[in-house]
């Protein structure tokens, strides 16, 4: 498996705002953000996408979206409400192989996104 931008922000070896941190999950301030709040919410374990999750990953997938529960709340967007999203391969949008979810808020999302 090959090392990926996000593995380097989590062994520190290039910089990122983070803004969260615990034994499992690391999440950082997007660096060409979408929105005003825009954070990227990583398993420090690398999954390359979600179609390489199994059963056992359950829990930690659970441990990214509460994660960005209290990001959100931190930020300020919660009770306005906030988008959260997960590319899976090229077609799907996602351009880092290292599974990753989305927190977007601080302003009116539409659908299709934009």
């Amino acid at each position: 498996m090959s090392e990926t931008i996000f593995n380097k922000i989590i062994k520190r070896e290039i910089p990122a705002d983070i803004v969260y941190e615990d034994d499992e999950v690391l999440a950082f301030k997007d660096i060409n953000p979408q929105a005003p709040v825009h954070v990227l919410i990583i398993p420090k374990r690398n999954i390359p996408t979600i179609d390489d999750l199994t059963p056992a990953d359950a829990p930690l997938v659970g441990k990214l979206f509460l994660a960005a529960q209290k990001i959100a709340r931190e930020q300020g967007v919660a009770e306005a409400g906030y988008r959260t999203v997960m590319n899976c391969n090229a077609e799907g949008g996602q351009v880092v192989f290292h599974l990753h979810l989305h927190l977007l808020g601080g302003r009116t999302m539409g659908w299709p996104p934009g």
